[in-house]
């Protein structure tokens, strides 16, 4: 078997269309808002071409100030729509209800933040979404737990989860009632 030249490889690989490379690669889309109501209008019309939420994080960003920033990836095989909805409050009460009205229409958590509103102060922010095309048979119920300590934390994340419940998102920060919180949205399968 005769080798074939180290040379002959190498330009055999570098003649193979860029394009070829190129057309497996996912998409990325990198939204920043100030405001709660644009970013879910911006997601989804993301969503809307195929782009799914990959990341959030609320906070100062340096030309921006006090933004809500959302990372969205479209991977090319995937031909899903999805759709979103933000749920924003600076009560743990209400983001609870809301989880769970969402939750019971079909849509699903799948990122959480706190960030400063114009008005409310900081307020946690949860993000739902929904596949369009093959909408998901689970159904969940929801828990948001909200404590000042992390010794508290503890107790009640382990107390749900002996109840079958997981985590699926944390966040710290000020809430206009609460103070500095920790927030962790738990859910299980409902039955």
């Amino acid at each position: 078997m005769k080798a074939i030249p180290l040379i002959v490889v190498l330009a055999a690989v570098l003649a193979t269309p860029v394009t070829a490379y190129a057309q497996a690669e996912r998409s990325y889309k990198v939204l920043a808002t100030s405001k709660t109501s644009t970013m879910q209008k911006e997601m989804q019309e993301a969503g809307d071409v195929g782009y799914r939420f990959v990341a959030v994080m609320g906070g100062e960003t340096a030309i921006g100030g006090s933004e809500v920033v959302v990372l969205m990836e479209k991977a090319p095989a995937d031909k899903t729509k999805y759709a979103y909805r933000l749920l924003a409050t600076s009560k743990t009460s209400t983001l609870q209800r809301e989880l769970q009205e969402a939750a019971d229409a079909g849509w699903e958590a799948v990122g959480q933040t706190v960030f400063s509103s114009a008005f409310g102060g900081d307020e946690t922010v949860g993000i739902m979404e929904r596949r369009s095309e093959t909408p998901s048979t689970i159904k969940y119920v929801y828990k948001l737990i909200a404590t000042s300590k992390t010794s508290t934390l503890q107790k009640e994340v382990q107390d749900a989860a002996a109840q079958g419940y997981q985590a699926v998102g944390m966040t710290v920060g000020k809430t206009a009632l609460g103070g500095s919180e920790l927030v962790v949205i738990m859910r299980k399968i409902a039955r």
